[in-house]
């Protein structure tokens, strides 16, 4: 798939090895992604050209051309050029399951990632806990890095993309992933993904 971008064509692939990695490639990329976990997967990098920034927990790491990154499972961060300068990198993402020390916590994670097209509201999350929901909010973000909502949202767009893989069309997507209407879909995917839906069904390449 190829999107041009400030008149050079930018790459951005997708390669789904199984169910346990996923392999992203970047080309002449000037992507940013705004602040994100990543639910019991590693995320591993390598920097082919130029470089990029990465902020974990609110600290600013810059890595360049022939540098190695490792970001845990549940670690909040995001990613960004630098000087708007464009980079190339590969990411691998690899099933890792960490475990939360809060088992209140934890139990809401786990709901929240089994079914996020299901609605899960505060109230609910906070008598789960046994919290109240000023308490449970403040819990969630401290060891999660958002808040319940965010991680719902984000949650609700990983089933997207795995819906998407499987080849589901997006009015398809929308309901059974729990977004209102195709416009919050799609509001949330470029967020997240950092490409519309449509560009991501364009990206993928499935391994035989």
């Amino acid at each position: 798939m190829r999107t041009k971008s400030e008149n050079q064509e930018t790459e951005i692939t997708y390669k789904q090895k199984n169910d346990e990695i996923e392999c992203v490639i970047y080309r002449n990329s000037v992507k940013s992604f705004a602040p994100h976990t990543h639910s019991n997967h590693l995320m591993i990098g390598y920097i082919e050209k130029g470089q990029v920034c990465i902020i974990i927990d609110g600290v600013n790491y810059i890595v360049t051309e022939g540098d190695e990154f490792q970001i845990p499972p549940n670690t909040l961060h995001e990613i960004k050029p630098v000087d708007g300068i464009r980079y190339s990198m590969v990411v691998m993402c690899v099933a890792k399951k960490e475990a939360i020390e809060d088992s209140d916590i934890s139990l809401i994670q786990e709901t929240i990632l089994e079914k996020p097209e299901n609605a899960y509201l505060i109230e609910e999350m906070a008598t789960d806990s046994a919290l109240s929901p000023y308490h449970m909010i403040r819990k969630f973000k401290k060891a999660l890095g958002l808040t319940p909502h965010q991680f719902q949202v984000q949650c609700k767009v990983r089933l997207a993309q795995r819906l998407i893989e499987e080849k589901h069309n997006i009015t398809d997507v929308v309901y059974e992933a729990g977004f209102c209407d195709q416009s919050h879909l799609i509001r949330c995917f470029r967020k997240i993904v950092g490409m519309s839906p449509t560009e991501y069904i364009n990206s993928i390449q499935k391994d035989d």
